[in-house]
Protein backbone atom coordinates (compact mmCIF):
# COMPACT_ATOMS: atom_id res chain seq x y z
CA UNK A 1 0.00 0.00 0.00
CA UNK A 2 1.77 3.36 -0.99
CA UNK A 3 2.17 6.30 2.03
CA UNK A 4 -0.76 8.25 1.99
CA UNK A 5 -0.22 11.98 0.91
CA UNK A 6 -1.41 14.27 3.48
CA UNK A 7 0.04 17.30 5.00
CA UNK A 8 1.75 15.64 7.74
CA UNK A 9 3.38 12.32 7.05
CA UNK A 10 2.89 9.63 9.92
CA UNK A 11 4.52 9.40 12.52
CA UNK A 12 8.13 10.44 14.06
CA UNK A 13 9.06 7.25 15.30
CA UNK A 14 6.12 5.06 14.32
CA UNK A 15 4.22 2.65 16.39
CA UNK A 16 5.84 -1.02 17.05
CA UNK A 17 4.87 -3.83 15.48
CA UNK A 18 2.50 -5.04 18.30
CA UNK A 19 0.90 -1.92 19.10
CA UNK A 20 -2.46 -2.70 17.38
CA UNK A 21 -5.00 0.07 16.58
CA UNK A 22 -7.93 -0.29 18.95
CA UNK A 23 -10.92 -1.85 17.23
CA UNK A 24 -14.10 1.02 16.20
CA UNK A 25 -17.38 0.35 15.86
CA UNK A 26 -18.59 1.66 12.24
CA UNK A 27 -20.89 4.37 12.42
CA UNK A 28 -22.58 5.48 9.47
CA UNK A 29 -22.05 9.06 8.11
CA UNK A 30 -23.43 11.81 8.70
CA UNK A 31 -23.75 15.64 6.87
CA UNK A 32 -21.46 16.49 9.73
CA UNK A 33 -18.90 14.23 9.36
CA UNK A 34 -19.09 14.15 5.61
CA UNK A 35 -18.06 17.60 5.84
CA UNK A 36 -15.04 16.87 8.40
CA UNK A 37 -14.36 13.91 5.55
CA UNK A 38 -14.14 16.51 2.91
CA UNK A 39 -12.04 19.23 4.32
CA UNK A 40 -9.85 16.83 5.58
CA UNK A 41 -9.18 15.26 2.25
CA UNK A 42 -8.49 18.95 0.72
CA UNK A 43 -5.62 19.01 3.18
CA UNK A 44 -3.96 15.97 1.19
CA UNK A 45 -4.07 18.06 -2.50
CA UNK A 46 -1.39 20.18 -3.22
CA UNK A 47 -3.28 23.74 -1.92
CA UNK A 48 -3.81 24.18 2.16
CA UNK A 49 -6.59 26.57 3.48
CA UNK A 50 -4.69 29.01 5.51
CA UNK A 51 -5.71 32.34 8.02
CA UNK A 52 -3.61 34.97 8.57
CA UNK A 53 -4.54 36.33 11.64
CA UNK A 54 -4.19 40.05 11.55
CA UNK A 55 -4.15 43.35 14.30
CA UNK A 56 -7.89 44.86 13.42
CA UNK A 57 -7.00 47.67 10.83
CA UNK A 58 -3.96 46.10 9.29
CA UNK A 59 -6.09 43.48 7.20
CA UNK A 60 -5.67 44.75 3.82
CA UNK A 61 -1.84 45.38 4.03
CA UNK A 62 -1.48 41.60 4.99
CA UNK A 63 -3.73 40.83 1.86
CA UNK A 64 -0.87 43.05 -0.44
CA UNK A 65 1.95 41.19 1.44
CA UNK A 66 0.65 37.78 0.16
CA UNK A 67 -0.54 38.93 -3.13
CA UNK A 68 3.54 40.39 -3.30
CA UNK A 69 4.49 36.54 -2.30
CA UNK A 70 2.37 35.47 -5.43
CA UNK A 71 0.14 33.93 -3.43
CA UNK A 72 -3.14 33.39 -4.73
CA UNK A 73 -7.34 33.23 -3.25
CA UNK A 74 -6.50 36.30 -1.10
CA UNK A 75 -9.79 37.18 0.74
CA UNK A 76 -9.36 39.97 3.76
CA UNK A 77 -11.93 39.82 6.43
CA UNK A 78 -11.99 41.22 10.12
CA UNK A 79 -9.28 40.34 12.11
CA UNK A 80 -7.31 38.49 8.80
CA UNK A 81 -7.20 37.26 5.83
CA UNK A 82 -7.63 33.67 3.88
CA UNK A 83 -5.69 32.38 1.32
CA UNK A 84 -4.84 29.49 -0.45
CA UNK A 85 -1.24 28.09 -0.68
CA UNK A 86 1.30 25.07 -0.96
CA UNK A 87 3.56 24.35 1.24
CA UNK A 88 6.09 26.81 0.17
CA UNK A 89 3.90 29.61 0.07
CA UNK A 90 2.88 28.25 3.70
CA UNK A 91 6.77 28.45 5.17
CA UNK A 92 7.16 31.91 2.52
CA UNK A 93 4.41 33.37 4.27
CA UNK A 94 5.31 32.81 8.01
CA UNK A 95 8.79 34.05 6.81
CA UNK A 96 7.62 37.56 5.35
CA UNK A 97 4.62 38.79 6.84
CA UNK A 98 5.06 41.84 8.35
CA UNK A 99 1.84 42.94 9.93
CA UNK A 100 -0.09 39.33 10.68
CA UNK A 101 0.39 37.52 13.99
CA UNK A 102 0.09 34.06 13.06
CA UNK A 103 -0.85 31.67 10.35
CA UNK A 104 -3.17 29.08 10.88
CA UNK A 105 -3.75 26.04 8.61
CA UNK A 106 -7.58 24.74 8.94
CA UNK A 107 -7.84 21.15 9.22
CA UNK A 108 -12.16 21.26 9.39
CA UNK A 109 -15.00 22.57 9.83
CA UNK A 110 -18.03 21.50 11.16
CA UNK A 111 -21.44 22.90 13.27
CA UNK A 112 -21.30 23.02 17.34
CA UNK A 113 -23.78 24.07 19.87
CA UNK A 114 -22.57 21.66 22.79
CA UNK A 115 -20.14 19.53 24.19
CA UNK A 116 -20.95 16.14 22.01
CA UNK A 117 -20.54 17.68 18.94
CA UNK A 118 -17.17 19.25 19.81
CA UNK A 119 -15.83 16.29 21.06
CA UNK A 120 -17.05 14.42 17.54
CA UNK A 121 -16.11 17.24 15.12
CA UNK A 122 -12.55 17.25 16.46
CA UNK A 123 -12.45 13.73 17.16
CA UNK A 124 -13.25 12.74 13.32
CA UNK A 125 -10.00 14.15 12.24
CA UNK A 126 -6.96 12.18 11.58
CA UNK A 127 -4.72 13.02 14.66
CA UNK A 128 -2.74 10.42 14.53
CA UNK A 129 -1.78 11.33 11.03
CA UNK A 130 -0.14 14.15 12.28
CA UNK A 131 0.79 13.71 15.70
CA UNK A 132 2.57 10.86 16.98
CA UNK A 133 2.55 9.48 20.93
CA UNK A 134 6.14 10.93 21.13
CA UNK A 135 4.94 14.31 20.58
CA UNK A 136 3.64 17.43 22.50
CA UNK A 137 0.86 19.02 21.80
CA UNK A 138 -1.17 22.27 23.00
CA UNK A 139 -5.10 23.94 22.19
CA UNK A 140 -5.83 27.23 21.62
CA UNK A 141 -9.29 28.72 22.18
CA UNK A 142 -11.33 31.18 21.33
CA UNK A 143 -15.23 32.03 21.52
CA UNK A 144 -17.25 34.24 20.28
CA UNK A 145 -21.51 34.75 20.09
CA UNK A 146 -21.33 30.43 20.86
CA UNK A 147 -23.62 28.09 22.79
CA UNK A 148 -20.43 27.14 24.44
CA UNK A 149 -18.69 29.85 26.31
CA UNK A 150 -15.61 28.69 28.46
CA UNK A 151 -12.81 28.65 26.30
CA UNK A 152 -10.68 26.60 28.88
CA UNK A 153 -13.33 23.94 28.55
CA UNK A 154 -13.81 24.40 25.11
CA UNK A 155 -10.09 23.43 24.87
CA UNK A 156 -9.81 20.33 27.35
CA UNK A 157 -12.45 18.77 25.46
CA UNK A 158 -10.55 19.46 22.33
CA UNK A 159 -7.60 17.95 23.41
CA UNK A 160 -9.42 15.21 24.93
CA UNK A 161 -10.82 14.41 21.78
CA UNK A 162 -6.94 14.72 20.26
CA UNK A 163 -5.67 12.37 22.56
CA UNK A 164 -8.39 9.42 22.27
CA UNK A 165 -7.86 9.61 18.54
CA UNK A 166 -4.33 8.83 19.24
CA UNK A 167 -4.39 6.43 21.70
CA UNK A 168 -7.17 4.72 19.39
CA UNK A 169 -4.71 4.11 16.99
CA UNK A 170 -1.05 4.21 18.48
CA UNK A 171 -1.71 2.31 21.89
CA UNK A 172 -0.41 5.75 23.84
CA UNK A 173 -1.31 9.35 23.76
CA UNK A 174 0.96 12.28 23.77
CA UNK A 175 1.37 14.71 26.13
CA UNK A 176 0.51 18.28 26.87
CA UNK A 177 3.46 21.04 26.76
CA UNK A 178 1.25 24.69 26.65
CA UNK A 179 5.30 26.61 26.59
CA UNK A 180 6.59 24.52 23.44
CA UNK A 181 4.76 21.85 21.55
CA UNK A 182 5.23 20.48 18.92
CA UNK A 183 1.91 21.05 17.29
CA UNK A 184 -0.24 23.74 18.57
CA UNK A 185 -3.95 23.31 17.70
CA UNK A 186 -6.12 25.99 17.25
CA UNK A 187 -9.67 26.09 18.12
CA UNK A 188 -12.32 28.91 16.57
CA UNK A 189 -15.72 28.93 17.62
CA UNK A 190 -17.88 31.52 16.08
CA UNK A 191 -21.48 31.32 15.81
CA UNK A 192 -21.52 27.06 16.81
CA UNK A 193 -19.47 26.84 13.80
CA UNK A 194 -16.11 25.17 15.23
CA UNK A 195 -12.92 25.24 12.83
CA UNK A 196 -10.07 23.58 13.72
CA UNK A 197 -6.65 24.29 12.35
CA UNK A 198 -2.31 23.90 12.96
CA UNK A 199 -1.04 27.15 14.18
CA UNK A 200 2.14 26.63 11.69
CA UNK A 201 3.86 30.03 13.35
CA UNK A 202 4.39 28.73 17.01
CA UNK A 203 5.47 31.90 18.72
CA UNK A 204 2.85 35.00 17.71
CA UNK A 205 4.75 36.29 14.63
CA UNK A 206 5.14 39.74 16.00
CA UNK A 207 8.28 37.82 18.59
CA UNK A 208 10.62 38.27 15.51
CA UNK A 209 13.55 37.31 17.52
CA UNK A 210 15.71 40.43 18.00
CA UNK A 211 13.87 42.21 20.72
CA UNK A 212 14.89 40.27 23.56
CA UNK A 213 13.92 42.95 25.94
CA UNK A 214 11.30 45.52 25.98
CA UNK A 215 10.63 49.06 27.64
CA UNK A 216 7.52 49.87 30.01
CA UNK A 217 4.87 50.60 27.37
CA UNK A 218 6.79 48.75 24.20
CA UNK A 219 4.61 49.12 20.89
CA UNK A 220 4.44 45.71 18.67
CA UNK A 221 6.60 44.76 16.37
CA UNK A 222 3.46 44.12 13.81
CA UNK A 223 1.92 47.37 14.67
CA UNK A 224 5.03 49.30 13.92
CA UNK A 225 5.59 47.89 10.64
CA UNK A 226 1.62 48.14 9.62
CA UNK A 227 2.36 51.90 10.73
CA UNK A 228 5.39 52.36 8.24
CA UNK A 229 3.50 50.49 6.29
CA UNK A 230 0.49 52.66 5.71
CA UNK A 231 2.88 55.90 5.30
CA UNK A 232 4.02 54.08 2.26
CA UNK A 233 7.58 54.75 2.71
CA UNK A 234 9.45 52.23 0.69
CA UNK A 235 13.15 53.57 1.50
CA UNK A 236 13.62 55.93 -1.31
CA UNK A 237 13.92 58.98 1.40
CA UNK A 238 14.90 59.73 5.10
CA UNK A 239 12.59 58.58 7.59
CA UNK A 240 13.16 59.34 11.66
CA UNK A 241 11.52 58.73 14.80
CA UNK A 242 11.76 61.21 17.71
CA UNK A 243 10.43 59.45 20.24
CA UNK A 244 11.86 55.98 19.13
CA UNK A 245 12.05 54.13 22.97
CA UNK A 246 13.11 50.63 22.28
CA UNK A 247 13.87 51.52 18.66
CA UNK A 248 10.69 48.95 17.15
CA UNK A 249 9.63 51.31 14.75
CA UNK A 250 12.87 52.17 12.94
CA UNK A 251 14.12 48.95 13.20
CA UNK A 252 11.03 47.11 11.27
CA UNK A 253 11.66 50.39 8.55
CA UNK A 254 14.77 49.31 8.28
CA UNK A 255 13.88 45.59 7.75
CA UNK A 256 12.01 46.51 4.82
CA UNK A 257 14.19 48.84 3.37
CA UNK A 258 16.98 46.33 3.54
CA UNK A 259 14.65 43.35 2.42
CA UNK A 260 15.57 41.60 5.20
CA UNK A 261 12.45 38.99 6.12
CA UNK A 262 10.55 39.82 9.07
CA UNK A 263 11.09 36.04 10.76
CA UNK A 264 14.81 35.68 9.64
CA UNK A 265 16.14 35.11 13.21
CA UNK A 266 13.33 32.96 14.34
CA UNK A 267 11.64 29.26 14.23
CA UNK A 268 8.33 28.40 13.22
CA UNK A 269 5.64 25.75 14.25
CA UNK A 270 5.80 24.06 11.36
CA UNK A 271 9.62 23.45 11.82
CA UNK A 272 8.27 20.90 14.63
CA UNK A 273 5.84 19.23 11.91
CA UNK A 274 6.40 15.98 10.52
CA UNK A 275 5.70 16.73 7.08
CA UNK A 276 8.48 19.80 7.65
CA UNK A 277 11.08 19.95 4.30
CA UNK A 278 14.02 21.18 5.86
CA UNK A 279 15.58 21.26 1.86
CA UNK A 280 12.77 23.75 0.69
CA UNK A 281 12.83 25.63 3.88
CA UNK A 282 16.69 25.87 3.52
CA UNK A 283 16.16 26.40 -0.07
CA UNK A 284 13.53 29.62 0.78
CA UNK A 285 15.60 31.09 3.66
CA UNK A 286 18.81 30.85 1.06
CA UNK A 287 16.84 33.16 -1.81
CA UNK A 288 15.51 35.60 1.24
CA UNK A 289 18.95 36.01 2.21
CA UNK A 290 20.70 36.17 -1.12
CA UNK A 291 17.92 39.12 -1.33
CA UNK A 292 19.30 41.59 1.18
CA UNK A 293 20.57 44.96 0.77
CA UNK A 294 22.62 47.55 2.63
CA UNK A 295 20.79 50.66 3.81
CA UNK A 296 22.25 54.18 2.60
CA UNK A 297 24.20 56.45 5.54
CA UNK A 298 21.83 58.24 7.18
CA UNK A 299 18.41 56.69 5.77
CA UNK A 300 16.81 56.09 9.33
CA UNK A 301 17.61 57.92 12.73
CA UNK A 302 15.95 57.58 15.63
CA UNK A 303 15.84 60.07 18.84
CA UNK A 304 15.40 59.88 22.25
CA UNK A 305 16.21 61.27 25.67
CA UNK A 306 16.00 57.82 27.84
CA UNK A 307 19.72 56.64 27.95
CA UNK A 308 18.38 53.50 29.17
CA UNK A 309 15.61 53.04 25.66
CA UNK A 310 18.80 54.18 22.94
CA UNK A 311 20.49 50.93 24.75
CA UNK A 312 18.18 48.58 23.85
CA UNK A 313 17.24 50.01 20.68
CA UNK A 314 20.97 49.90 19.42
CA UNK A 315 20.92 46.04 21.08
CA UNK A 316 17.76 44.83 19.33
CA UNK A 317 18.97 46.82 15.88
CA UNK A 318 22.32 44.35 16.32
CA UNK A 319 20.50 41.84 17.14
CA UNK A 320 17.93 42.35 13.80
CA UNK A 321 21.45 41.85 11.75
CA UNK A 322 21.51 45.34 10.97
CA UNK A 323 24.65 46.51 12.93
CA UNK A 324 25.42 50.20 12.53
CA UNK A 325 22.76 51.12 9.60
CA UNK A 326 20.46 52.82 11.68
CA UNK A 327 21.65 56.02 13.62
CA UNK A 328 20.71 56.54 17.30
CA UNK A 329 20.88 59.92 19.04
CA UNK A 330 20.22 60.96 22.65
CA UNK A 331 18.19 64.46 22.26
CA UNK A 332 15.25 65.45 23.65
CA UNK A 333 11.70 66.13 21.37
CA UNK A 334 12.72 69.98 21.36
CA UNK A 335 15.71 69.76 19.69
CA UNK A 336 14.79 67.01 17.23
CA UNK A 337 15.63 68.36 13.92
CA UNK A 338 15.61 66.12 10.54
CA UNK A 339 17.91 66.51 8.02
CA UNK A 340 17.04 66.46 4.19
CA UNK A 341 14.89 68.52 2.31
CA UNK A 342 12.20 65.81 2.63
CA UNK A 343 11.19 62.56 4.48
CA UNK A 344 9.09 60.85 6.66
CA UNK A 345 9.03 61.79 10.68
CA UNK A 346 6.83 58.88 12.53
CA UNK A 347 5.74 59.58 16.28
CA UNK A 348 4.11 57.30 19.02
CA UNK A 349 3.39 59.40 21.92
CA UNK A 350 1.99 57.85 25.33
CA UNK A 351 -1.41 57.59 25.21
CA UNK A 352 -2.41 58.70 28.79
CA UNK A 353 -4.59 55.78 29.75
CA UNK A 354 -3.69 56.05 33.71
CA UNK A 355 -6.05 58.07 35.40
CA UNK A 356 -4.47 61.72 35.53
CA UNK A 357 -2.27 61.42 32.97
CA UNK A 358 -3.76 62.86 29.98
CA UNK A 359 -3.29 66.65 32.11
CA UNK A 360 0.68 65.60 32.06
CA UNK A 361 0.44 65.12 28.42
CA UNK A 362 -1.19 67.88 26.75
CA UNK A 363 2.30 70.13 26.63
CA UNK A 364 3.87 66.91 24.96
CA UNK A 365 1.39 67.06 22.14
CA UNK A 366 1.61 70.92 21.92
CA UNK A 367 5.18 70.39 21.62
CA UNK A 368 4.61 67.54 18.48
CA UNK A 369 2.31 70.06 16.81
CA UNK A 370 5.35 72.78 16.57
CA UNK A 371 7.99 70.70 16.12
CA UNK A 372 6.49 69.57 12.69
CA UNK A 373 5.48 72.84 11.73
CA UNK A 374 8.59 74.62 12.24
CA UNK A 375 11.31 71.95 11.89
CA UNK A 376 10.23 69.30 9.82
CA UNK A 377 8.45 71.49 6.73
CA UNK A 378 8.51 69.52 3.56
CA UNK A 379 8.31 66.24 5.32
CA UNK A 380 5.37 64.08 6.04
CA UNK A 381 4.67 63.60 9.53
CA UNK A 382 2.07 60.85 11.12
CA UNK A 383 1.46 60.54 14.94
CA UNK A 384 -0.03 57.48 16.24
CA UNK A 385 -2.25 57.87 19.09
CA UNK A 386 -4.51 56.16 21.12
CA UNK A 387 -6.00 59.41 22.69
CA UNK A 388 -8.21 61.54 20.01
CA UNK A 389 -8.60 63.79 23.03
CA UNK A 390 -4.93 64.59 23.32
CA UNK A 391 -4.22 64.78 19.38
CA UNK A 392 -6.27 67.85 18.82
CA UNK A 393 -3.55 69.31 20.96
CA UNK A 394 -1.69 68.89 17.99
CA UNK A 395 -3.27 72.26 16.58
CA UNK A 396 -2.45 70.87 12.77
CA UNK A 397 -5.59 69.59 10.69
CA UNK A 398 -4.86 66.08 9.91
CA UNK A 399 -4.97 65.38 5.81
CA UNK A 400 -5.63 61.48 6.59
CA UNK A 401 -6.62 58.80 9.76
CA UNK A 402 -5.64 55.31 9.64
CA UNK A 403 -7.81 52.94 12.43
CA UNK A 404 -5.42 50.48 13.88
CA UNK A 405 -5.29 49.04 16.84
CA UNK A 406 -2.95 48.55 19.52
CA UNK A 407 -4.19 45.62 21.33
CA UNK A 408 -7.71 46.52 22.75
CA UNK A 409 -6.87 50.19 22.11
CA UNK A 410 -8.98 51.66 18.98
CA UNK A 411 -5.65 54.09 17.81
CA UNK A 412 -5.35 56.30 14.96
CA UNK A 413 -2.27 56.97 12.28
CA UNK A 414 -2.64 60.54 11.97
CA UNK A 415 -1.06 62.00 8.63
CA UNK A 416 -0.03 65.75 8.54
CA UNK A 417 1.73 67.44 4.97
CA UNK A 418 4.17 69.77 6.45
CA UNK A 419 4.43 72.56 4.26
Amino acid sequence: MSKPNHILRPGKRPAKPSEKPVARRAEAPTATSTAIAATHNALRGSLLNCFAAVPRGAEELAAAELAALKIGAVNPGKGGVAFRTDQAGLYRANLWLRTASRVLVQLSQFPCSGPAELYTGVHAIAWQELITPDMTLAVDCSLRDSALTHSGFVALKTKDAVVDRIREACGSRPNVDTAMPDVRINVHLHKNVCTVSLDSSGDSLDRRGYRLERNEAPLRETLAAAVVALTGWDGSIPLADPMCGSGTIPVEAALLAAHIPSGLHRGFGFQRWLDFDKILWEGICAEAEAGIRPLPLGLITGFDLDSRALSLARRNTDNAGLSGQIHYFHAALQDFQPEGDKGVVIINPPYGIRLGEEDDLRELYCQIGDIMKKQCRGWTGYVLTGNLELAKYIGLKASRRFVLFNGAIECRLLKYDLY
